[in-house]
């Protein structure tokens, strides 16, 4: 069975409370907190993000799953530290070279909390695999990053059975999650590629009942 993590980003002001409660009882297995900057890509959500996940910490033992899509990689782990997230992921392409991508993976590493590494979908696999031994999770963005309730880009799917294979065949332990598009249409192909985290945003919160589309995406 897969676990999900639930985007928040889609979630409206003033019914935080009530939505995030409805999702720790409809068992998401994570929050996904959305960070952006307005550089890295164009939306700008780092301040609510910030707030938002200070929220839930204060009423939620969930797990919060930092998602960075910022150019500013270190300030943003120096912010979102402060809210003891589960694993924070930021993007391979935000970093100059990968002296700078394995720095920033020890800095996450020696503040207790765990690593994912995310690439976008015109960023080749094979790029990452150098980094795999050396992190928690690998993201796959499945649409391209910076907004909410896009289309998944089917080719993703391909890129993920890719990677999955490469991580059997050299014996790695690391968690594959797929972001973007993911809905009860799209996530059994994800799945079947080896996908074992999905981050669902839109469909969920649309939904009458978080229960049972969180149900139905996990199995």
């Amino acid at each position: 069975m897969v676990e999900i993590s639930t985007s928040i980003l889609s979630v409206k002001k003033g019914e935080e409370s009530q939505t995030f409660f409805a999702l720790e009882k409809a068992k998401t297995d994570y929050f996904h907190i959305d960070v952006m900057d307005g550089k890295f890509v164009e939306k700008d959500t780092y301040k609510k993000m910030l707030e938002y996940a200070s929220y839930i910490k204060r009423i939620s033992n969930l797990p919060l799953d930092i998602h960075l899509m910022v150019k500013d990689v270190n300030s943003a782990i120096d912010d979102f530290l402060a809210v003891e997230p589960n694993i924070i992921t930021f993007h391979y392409e935000a970093c100059k070279d990968k002296e700078e991508v394995m720095q920033i993976i020890n800095k996450i590493k020696d503040n207790h909390c765990r690593v994912g590494l995310s690439v976008k979908p015109e960023t080749k696999i094979e790029e990452i695999y150098e980094f795999l031994p050396y992190i928690h999770m690998c993201l796959v963005m499945t649409v391209e990053p910076g907004k909410g309730g896009q289309t998944l880009l089917t080719d993703m799917v391909d890129k993920i059975s890719k990677l999955k294979r490469y991580i059997e065949e050299n014996n790695i332990e690391i968690d594959i999650e797929a972001d973007g598009g993911i809905n009860l249409k799209t996530a059994e192909a994800v799945k079947e590629a080896g996908a074992n985290i999905l981050v669902s945003g839109t469909a969920i919160l649309i939904a009458k009942d978080y229960k049972t589309i969180i149900d139905e995406l996990k199995c």
